[in-house]
């Protein structure tokens, strides 16, 4: 198994983790976005049509964006399950999981950040504003959620989802761009709970071969 990667990308972190999870092997093979590998004509025509990380080569089959992975993982090799098969537990796990994917990370991933400086040419300061907008909005969202269940160490009960699998580079994310969480305390014990098992641990931006400094 392959695993098309950039350390620093919060969706190829949330396949990281849910592959150590279920005690994956793989090879990292790097995609540095920064400098704009993943729209290389050779990696969209081979490896991922949506010009994006990760990608997940699995023998023959390919397969990008992060949540169709990881529920392909779960389909595939279903020990550890990452979403719940009884249907209030499974709606929950998606219900915070997809408010982190499609309602925080869209609008501050890199991509979107680069336009807003390059194209509507806003200031450092407002980009940063940006992003700690989009962020608060969301992650109180994600508190309420999780005040609601309150059920365990991790966003619901005994054993880490796909709602963890998430959370946790979210918080990453926000931390490395000084975000204030503070206000999110049920959020930050997930996480510290989280930096103590060693899927997470390893799947760690800092703890990747193509680690930039």
């Amino acid at each position: 198994m392959q695993l098309h990667s950039f350390f620093n990308s919060s969706t190829s972190y949330r396949v990281r983790i849910a592959l150590g999870l279920k005690g994956l092997a793989y090879d990292t093979l790097p995609v540095n976005i920064r400098v704009g590998e993943h729209r290389a004509a050779d990696y969209v025509a081979n490896v991922n049509l949506s010009a994006t990380v990760p990608a997940l080569v699995d023998g023959d089959f390919k397969l990008g964006q992060s949540l169709a992975i990881l529920d392909y993982l779960d389909q595939r090799y279903p020990e550890p399950r990452l979403i719940p098969l009884e249907t209030h537990s499974r709606a929950r796990v998606l219900e915070l999981a997809l408010l982190i994917s499609c309602d925080i990370h869209p609008v501050n991933n890199l991509r979107m950040l680069r336009y807003l400086e390059t194209e509507l040419k806003v200031t450092p300061q407002q980009k940063a504003a940006w992003y700690r907008h989009w962020v608060e909005e969301g992650m109180a969202g994600v508190e309420r959620m999780l005040a609601r269940s309150a059920t365990g160490p991790w966003c619901f009960g005994a054993q880490p989802t796909l709602a963890d699998v998430c959370l946790v580079p979210q918080i990453a994310n926000a931390l490395r761009m000084d975000c204030d969480l503070s206000a999110y305390a049920r959020s930050l014990a997930v996480y510290e709970h989280a930096s103590q098992h060693p899927a997470f641990v390893a799947a760690q931006p800092q703890r990747q071969p193509d680690y930039i400094a």
